[in-house]
Formats: C-alpha cells, sequence, structure tokens
C-alpha cells in the first residue's frame, strides 16, 4: 500500500485473531491507532481512522459505522447491494463513493481482484475439514489385518470455485468424489481433479452470466432431484455450494434426499447464510435428522482467518492499483472493472452495468462461384481416389525399402531400422500426451536434443575436417548440431514464460 503512495492506519489487535501482530504492521510501514472511548479510532494528536479518504473493510458497514464515514470518502468492502437497501440508502446520504468487492466483474483480466473466489476456495476446502471433522470413518480406503475398508463416498453438488476445492480437497483425502453441476462446461475441470461428473440426460444449457449457474426449468429440476435421491442412497458425504447472486440459495438436497442417507452421513451447506441448499439446514448450527448431521456453518472462511487475511488483502491492493490509474487517485468509470464494481458514485447510487452484447458471428463467404468451377465429388469417387493414393503411397514406400535392402550396406540398414522405430516410438509418446502437458515434456525433448548434440560432436570431430576432407557423415553433424540447440533453446524460453505465469508479481 505504502508503494502505492498511500498511508496506512491500522487499529492495535485488528490483527491477532489471523495471526498478525502489532509488530507485522509496524513492521511494513502502518502506523497503530488505539480505539477510543466513544467506539472511534484515534491516534494520540491525530485524527479519526474512519475519517480516513480510502476505508477498507472486509464485512459491509453497520448502519452506525456509516455515520463515523467522512463525506467525500471511498469505500471499499464487501457490501452485497441488492440484499442491503438500507445500507445502500444510508451510503448514498453520505455522499460517499462505495466499490463493493463482491460486485468486480468476473472477467479474465480481474482474476487477481476476484474476493469472491479467494474466499470460495477457502470456503471449499475448509467444508472437507469439517466433514471429515464429523465423519465417523475414514476418507481413504484401509486395509488391515482386521479386514478392508472402502473410502468415503463425496458428493459435491455445483462445480464452482468452492465446489472444485471441495473436490481437490476431498481427493487429496483419499475419497471417492463426484461431482454435479448444471453447466456442462465444467465436466473437464471436475475430472482434472480426479472427480467423477454426474450427467442427466435433458437437453438445457445451465450456464449464466457471469460465470455464475442459471434457474434451471422444473423439468429439469425433478431430473435433478432424482439423480440426488438415488445418489444419496450411496455416497456418505453432500457438499452443496450453489449460490445465484441476489437470490434466495436454490434447494437442491430436500428432506426426502436426506433421508436416502445412511446414519453417520454429512450435509455440509455452503450456502446456509442464503438459506441453505438443504432443507433441514440452520445458519451457524449443526442439525442431527436420522443420525445424519446437517452442518450450517457461515463462518468457514473465518475459520482460516489467517490465509483469508493473505488472500483478501492481495486482492485489494490488486483492485487500488486498478483505481490508481497512475499517480493519482482516478475514478474512471470507462473501466469496466471499476464500474462494475462501483455501486455508488459521489453520493449517486449506480445502476447495474449494461452487458455487452456478444459479437455478431461472421457469416460463411458464398461459395457459388466455386461450385461453379469445380464440381462435387461423389463420397464413393472420393473414396475410390483415397483408396488408389493409399496403394500407391504402399508401392512406392515397398520399393524404396526393396532397394535398400539389396543396394544399401548392411550398416545402413541397421541405422535406418533405428531411425524409423525411433520416429515411430517418438510419434506415439508425443501424440498419447494431453495438450496440457505439452510444456512438461521439453525437458524430455531437450534431453534427447542434448544427446543429439553430443553425437553430431562426436561426429563432426572424427577429424575428417581436420584433414581438409568435407564429407557427408560431418555435414549431417553439424546440421545436428544446429537444429538441436535451436530446440533446447526454444524449449527453455516457452518453459520460463510459463513459469513466470505461476510467479507472484511483487506489488
Amino acid at each position: 500500500m505504502e508503494k502505492l503512495g498511500f498511508e496506512v492506519i491500522v487499529e492495535r489487535g485488528a490483527g491477532a485473531s489471523s495471526g498478525f501482530s502489532d509488530e507485522d504492521y509496524e513492521a511494513a510501514g502502518a502506523t497503530l491507532v488505539e480505539p477510543a472511548s466513544d467506539g472511534t479510532y484515534r491516534e494520540a494528536g491525530g485524527a479519526e481512522a474512519w475519517q480516513a479518504d480510502v476505508l477498507i473493510k472486509v464485512n459491509p458497514p453497520t448502519l452506525d459505522e456509516v455515520d463515523r464515514i467522512a463525506p467525500g470518502a471511498t469505500l471499499v468492502s464487501l457490501i452485497y447491494p441488492a440484499q442491503a437497501e438500507a445500507l445502500m440508502a444510508k451510503l448514498a446520504e453520505k455522499d460517499v463513493t462505495v466499490f463493493a468487492l463482491d460486485k468486480v466483474p468476473r472477467i479474465t483480466r480481474a482474476q487477481s481482484m476476484d474476493v469472491l473466489s479467494s474466499m470460495g476456495n477457502l470456503a471449499g476446502y475448509r467444508a472437507v475439514l469439517e466433514a471429515a471433522k464429523e465423519y465417523e470413518g475414514f476418507f481413504a480406503p484401509q486395509v488391515t489385518a482386521a479386514g478392508s475398508l472402502p473410502p468415503a463416498r463425496v458428493l459435491v453438488i455445483g462445480a464452482g470455485v468452492a465446489g472444485l476445492a471441495a473436490i481437490a480437497a476431498a481427493r487429496g483425502l483419499g475419497a471417492e468424489v463426484r461431482a454435479f453441476d448444471t453447466r456442462l462446461a465444467t465436466r473437464e475441470q471436475v475430472e482434472s481433479l480426479g472427480g467423477t461428473f454426474l450427467e442427466i440426460q435433458f437437453e438445457e444449457s445451465g450456464e449464466g452470466g457471469g460465470g455464475y449457474a442459471k434457474t434451471m426449468s422444473k423439468e429439469f429440476i425433478e431430473a435433478e432431484m432424482a439423480l440426488f435421491r438415488e445418489q444419496a442412497k450411496e455416497v456418505s458425504i453432500i457438499i452443496t455450494t450453489a449460490l445465484i447472486p441476489g437470490r434466495k440459495a436454490p434447494l437442491l438436497v430436500p428432506t426426502d434426499v436426506v433421508d436416502n442417507l445412511k446414519p453417520g452421513s454429512i450435509v455440509v451447506d455452503l450456502a446456509a447464510s442464503q438459506g441453505g441448499n438443504c432443507e433441514l439446514c440452520e445458519a451457524d448450527k449443526i442439525v442431527e435428522h436420522n443420525g445424519v448431521k446437517i452442518l450450517g456453518y457461515t463462518d468457514l472462511v473465518s475459520r482460516m482467518a489467517h490465509s483469508a487475511s493473505q488472500l483478501f488483502s492481495a486482492n485489494v491492493v490488486h483492485f487500488l492499483k486498478e483505481v490508481r490509474g497512475g499517480e493519482a487517485w482516478d475514478i474512471d468509470l470507462d473501466n469496466e472493472v471499476l464500474r462494475g464494481a462501483c455501486v455508488v458514485h459521489d453520493g449517486a447510487p449506480l445502476p447495474p452495468p449494461e452487458r455487452k452484447p456478444p459479437p455478431p458471428a461472421k457469416k460463411p463467404a458464398p461459395a457459388a462461384v466455386v461450385e461453379e468451377k469445380r464440381p462435387v465429388k461423389k463420397p464413393e469417387e472420393a473414396s475410390a481416389g483415397r483408396a488408389w493414393a493409399s496403394a500407391i503411397g504402399s508401392l512406392v514406400l515397398v520399393a524404396a525399402l526393396f532397394a535398400a535392402g539389396t543396394f544399401a550396406p548392411s550398416e545402413f540398414l541397421q541405422h535406418l531400422t533405428v531411425f524409423v522405430l525411433a520416429c515411430f516410438v517418438g510419434w506415439q509418446v508425443v501424440w498419447s500426451v494431453a495438450p496440457a502437458l505439452h510444456t512438461p515434456l521439453m525437458s524430455v525433448t531437450n534431453a534427447i536434443s542434448g544427446i543429439i548434440i553430443v553425437g553430431g560432436m562426436l561426429q563432426v570431430g572424427s577429424g575428417s575436417l581436420e584433414r581438409g576432407e568435407l564429407d557427408l557423415a560431418s555435414i549431417l553433424g553439424a546440421v545436428a548440431i544446429f537444429v538441436a540447440a535451436i530446440n533446447i533453446s526454444g524449449g527453455f524460453l516457452v518453459t520460463q514464460r510459463m513459469l513466470r505465469m505461476f510467479r507472484r508479481k511483487e506489488s
């Protein structure tokens, strides 16, 4: 924050419950203030912290706290404006500018500022830990002298950020994980984490705006409930993560689904703060129904306060960099990130920004002229042409091998055989590797290229060049060294670029 030109004020003891001491804040350059008797934060001889130009909070301010904010200040916090009409009206009266971190658009450019994704990741991970704490069994399969135990079966409903974090955590503990989401595009993400994606045969897309799922039709929901009833007979743990911003959480686990769970099973409802996905869920309570425990914790993120503080602060710093706009404090409402997050500007409430329509699909160029000049071949003619081409190619290959076997020396045949086998094996290996692993594969190709360079150097240094002779083997050795060196340099360059993507940029 200081590098951005801010003077930072922190209340004493503010980070104690998150594992950050006052000394840590002082070492980072912050000024510590004491809480005054009237509840305001005041430094001796200084100004109230609530009177700062930019006020940063985690949770939405209370109505009493709004009275302490200075007119014309900027508030950066979680707000949830659709569920806080009284708060929004009070903020507008104060003539302030309010950025709701929960309204940051979920676009690629704003990923580093996405507080909901950061906190959702923590909530999904913590949900698995809370389930493991209450579950009276192993997550991983057990093989003992007394007998064997199968792994716990976990059903994750909703494959967003929290759902994917829950899948990864449960798989890490050894559980068998199944997942369901109305957005079929999440299948690959679920399967990449080792989960089994459940699907119902129903022609309806669940893609909603901003990366969220949309409300589905009645017929789809009925098919969905039937799937959950069947799964409840097999699984031991259900984790629900479905939320639609500004609305009550959808009901996904009604009482009849809970009745199908075996005694000792666990339901963790991450939507408890908005009514819950489970019909029996109660916020901040553990409800037991026929031996099944339903966990309705709303403070899962706070149970990982240290990590949550680090991620939240990083999101805020990236957001303030976006607002800063260079040396000056510049609130540019033409910036789609700032416009999406700004809910009050200079005391005037702002409506949600209009969605940009998708670009129109390009129409294919007319092919009438081509069709007139080039007659279309019938399928039988095209198939016959491919057959003739394949036959001619096979004859040429057989003739070349026959000539090589008749006239070439035996050493050439040995090298040719190794070369053909190496090409075939190399092609099979590379072709079978997933595209996502092509960059790690470069380490293998670099090793092979290194062997080629060594062989080329031995061939070039065989003595023929020293005698002034320029034979074909030496020329090919020099070419091999040149080409392999290019491959190695390119491999290191691409790998370096990939590694930069995973490095945290210094603020």
